[in-house]
């Protein structure tokens, strides 16, 4: 065939497949190399439509990401990391929380009493009903007796329990001649104000008045020490043996341990540092009642701390011996060597029994941790799916662009 003229050249390229060609922005070089241009310069659409064969027609060239998306890659960092440093301390906190069942185990076997390393027996058989001292040990934990009632204005209120004078009684009865306190709202708002006050607003304005039950418990315990005892627990024994270590608490079910027991010295540093946190964990999680108490200011949130301590050692936990592990838990309506606990926990809500079935039953955890990995897992292949779609989508319209400007 002859030598065609420029004008019969012309309607080779469309407005369109110029505009689109030009988008992509090849090198020169790559030009040169798959066309057979001379010059340095970057070619016309019109050369590179006159110079298409049909093999040609099927090059892909590849995509470069524009410049324009570096910038605001390099803000969405900057938004990534200040939102995880002004979240710090929510996110510490919530890891935390979290890690418990897994990090409370840790050197157990340095501060669960135990017969092999304190010598003490914790089925109380060999120690007299009636023991109110360590002896021959020092006692360490002061003859004090602490029993909370808030909410009500003591024994003369109608939501004081009958049986509650029972149990009261009985642990005084045990007790003969210690210093004993019932806290009511009037002594108790006293007395976060004198010794406490920089916790005061937060402690008055807790939205469940277990949580101030709690800080309460914790905050005594710190200023005289003794013994912090539930309204349902009725002494069956002397708690002297005990008054030898510097903290006590029992085991509880599923990790860490209850708070409604608790023995320390006064000013004890474990106690001091759970009464620090209160303001750290002061949230109202998930915005569920049951949650909100515990990690708050209940027994997984001093657990917690527990758990996070230096030296452990000290900090003992009443567990029962190898074969009855369960011997010392609170849970529910049972009867210890220490205590008959009537179980009256009356401020669980609605949310509290699906939570303890859950954390009581493994086959349901592990129900649950399948479905939430198997729905997470699928989310984020599809995510991916969704961009490699659209990317190869739109990486094709601009390969047919181009070659519609060489069919044309």
């Amino acid at each position: 065939m002859g030598k065609q003229t420029q004008s019969n050249r012309t309607p080779l390229c469309t407005r369109r497949g110029r505009t689109e060609c030009e988008k992509l922005a090849v090198p020169p070089s790559k030009l040169r190399a798959k066309y057979g241009f001379a010059t340095s310069e970057p070619p016309s659409i019109l050369a590179v439509a006159r110079n298409c064969t049909p093999a040609m027609k099927t090059i892909r060239i590849p995509h470069r990401p524009h410049r324009k998306s570096r910038p605001i890659l390099w803000i969405c960092c900057f938004l990534a990391l200040s939102a995880l440093w002004y979240f710090r301390r929510f996110l510490y906190t919530s890891w935390t929380l979290a890690v418990l069942p897994f990090v409370w185990t840790t050197h157990s076997s340095t501060f669960y009493i135990s017969a092999e390393h304190d010598s003490f027996d914790v089925t109380f058989a060999n120690y007299s009903k009636s023991q109110t001292s360590a002896h021959p040990y020092d006692d360490l934990v002061p003859p004090i007796l602490h029993h909370i009632s808030l909410g009500n204005d003591g024994q003369n209120s109608k939501h004081w329990r009958p049986a509650w004078d029972e149990a009261v009684q009985s642990c005084l009865d045990w007790h003969p001649g210690w210093d004993a306190h019932l806290w009511t709202d009037e002594t108790a708002g006293k007395f976060v104000e004198e010794h406490f006050p920089e916790w005061k607003d937060m402690w008055d304005n807790y939205p469940y008045p277990i949580e101030r039950i709690d800080a309460l418990r914790y905050m005594v315990l710190y200023h005289y020490g003794g013994v912090v005892l539930d309204m349902d627990l009725k002494c069956k024994r002397s708690l002297g043996p005990l008054r030898r270590f510097g903290f006590v608490a029992p085991d509880a079910n599923p990790t860490g341990f209850s708070i409604g027991f608790l023995m320390a010295s006064k000013n004890n540093n474990f106690v001091g540092d759970i009464v620090r946190n209160l303001t750290v964990y002061n949230k109202r999680w998930f915005g569920l009642p049951y949650p909100s108490v515990m990690f708050s200011t209940g027994c997984h949130f001093a657990s917690t701390i527990h758990s996070f301590q230096g030296d452990r050692t000290d900090l003992k936990i009443l567990a029962g011996p190898n074969d009855m592990p369960k011997m010392h838990r609170l849970n529910g309506p049972v009867s210890t060597p220490l205590f008959d606990h009537l179980g009256s926990s009356s401020w669980h809500s609605y949310d509290a029994s699906l939570i303890v079935a859950l954390g009581r039953s493994s086959r349901w955890r592990h129900r649950i941790f399948f479905l939430v990995f198997s729905f997470t897992t699928i989310y984020c292949l599809k995510r991916l799916k969704l961009g490699s779609s659209l990317f190869s989508r739109i990486h094709h319209r601009r390969v047919a662009s181009t070659d519609e400007g060489c069919n044309v």
